[in-house]
C-alpha cells in the first residue's frame, strides 16, 4: 500500500498530533497544516515552546503536554531521538498515555530498533485496553527532504492501523506500507547501512582527491553524472568541497542506527561485514568528539587519522 505526497487532500477531516519539533518534526508538522483535508487540525507539543511559534502562527494548536495532544488527536506522530525518549513521553500524569481515551494510533517516526517498537506496541495495548496502537514510520531524506516534503516514509504495522496514517504521511512525501510492525524500522536500518557507507566513501574520496591536488567540487560534480551519483552525493558534495561539517544530521545518531541494523541482522543470523565496520567507524569518531557534527564530519575524522598499513 503506497501513498504519494500531495497537497490539500480530499477525505474526512483529521486531528493529528506531532510531538517533537526539531529539524525534522517542525517541517513535517508544517506539511500537515498545508496538506490535510479542510477542517483538519494539527496539535503540537515540544520541550521548547519557542520551536512551535511559526507553526502556531500558521494554524497549529499548541499544547503544554503530550497528554493534552493525545486527548484530542486520533493519530500522534512522535519525532524524538530514540526509544527511551519515546518511552518518556508516555509516562506520568502529563504523559501521552494519560490522555488516551479513544482509539488512537501512535506513529513512531523516530529511528529505533525494530524490537523496541514491537515491545512498545505490546505494552501500550495492554495498558490502554487496546485503545492505543503503534505503527512504525521512520523517514529518510534528512532535513532537506523534511523541508521540501519529499521524505520517504517506511511504514510497518497491522493493515488497519497503517490505513489510519498513510494519508497523514502523504502530506510529507511518499509513504509505503512494507510489512508487519517493525518492518519500517528494518527498512530504515537498511537505509542507514547504505547512507553510512556512501558518506564514508565520499569522505575517503574527498580526502584522497584533495591530498592529490584535485578540485573536490569539480570531481564530485563529475562523479554525480556517472555510476557514483546518488542522492547522498548530491546533498553532501558541497559540504565535502568546503569542509562544512556544521550540524544537520548528527553523526552520533548513526551509532544507534547501525546498532539497530546489526542487532536485527544478529536476530536473523545475517552476516553484515560492512555494517560492522561502519558501526566501528561512527563509534570511534563519536568517542573522539566529532559526533555532534554532520555525518560529513567523517572527512575531518579521516584527515586526523593516521594510515595504518598492513605489515609487509
Amino acid at each position: 500500500m503506497t501513498s504519494r505526497g500531495g497537497r490539500r487532500q480530499d477525505g474526512p477531516a483529521r486531528a493529528v498530533g506531532v510531538v517533537g519539533l526539531g529539524v525534522m518534526g517542525r517541517p513535517m508538522a508544517g506539511h500537515l497544516l498545508a496538506g490535510l483535508p479542510p477542517g483538519s487540525s494539527v496539535h503540537i507539543t515540544a520541550r521548547r515552546p519557542a520551536a512551535a511559534a511559526s507553526l502556531v502562527a500558521d494554524g497549529a494548536t499548541w499544547h503544554p503536554t503530550a497528554r493534552e495532544v493525545a486527548a484530542v488527536a486520533d493519530v500522534v506522530v512522535v519525532m524524538v531521538p530514540d526509544a527511551p525518549d519515546v518511552r518518556d513521553l508516555l509516562e506520568g500524569p502529563d504523559g501521552l498515555l494519560a490522555g488516551v481515551s479513544a482509539p488512537t494510533v501512535l506513529a513512531v517516526s523516530s529511528t529505533v530498533a525494530p524490537d523496541a517498537v514491537r515491545e512498545l506496541d505490546a505494552d501500550v495495548r495492554a495498558r490502554t485496553g487496546g485503545l492505543l496502537r503503534v505503527v512504525d514510520a521512520p523517514v529518510s531524506g534528512g532535513e532537506e527532504g523534511a523541508v521540501a516534503g519529499t521524505l520517504s516514509v517506511m511504514v510497518g504495522g497491522a493493515a488497519a492501523d497503517v490505513a489510519e496514517v498513510l494519508d497523514v504521511f502523504a502530506t510529507m512525501g511518499t509513504a509505503v506500507h512494507l510489512g508487519p510492525l517493525g518492518a519500517g524500522q528494518v527498512a530504515k536500518a537498511c537505509n542507514q547501512i547504505i547512507v553510512a557507507a556512501e558518506v564514508l566513501a565520499l569522505g575517503e574520496a574527498a580526502v584522497v582527491a584533495e591530498r592529490a591536488g584535485l578540485d573536490v567540487r569539480a570531481l564530485f560534480d563529475l562523479l554525480g553524472r556517472g555510476f557514483a551519483g546518488s542522492r547522498v552525493l548530491e546533498v553532501k558534495k558541497e559540504r565535502f568541497a568546503t569542509h562544512d561539517h556544521s550540524p544537520s544530521g548528527a553523526a552520533k545518531f548513526m551509532v544507534k542506527d547501525l546498532r539497530a541494523a546489526t542487532g536485527e541482522a544478529r536476530r536473523t543470523a545475517t552476516p553484515t561485514p560492512q555494517a560492522d565496520l561502519l558501526l566501528q567507524v561512527f563509534t570511534d569518531l563519536t568517542a573522539q568528539g566529532y559526533g555532534d557534527q554532520d555525518t560529513a564530519v567523517v572527512q575531518a575524522w579521516l584527515e586526523a587519522t593516521p594510515r595504518r598499513d598492513d605489515p609487509a
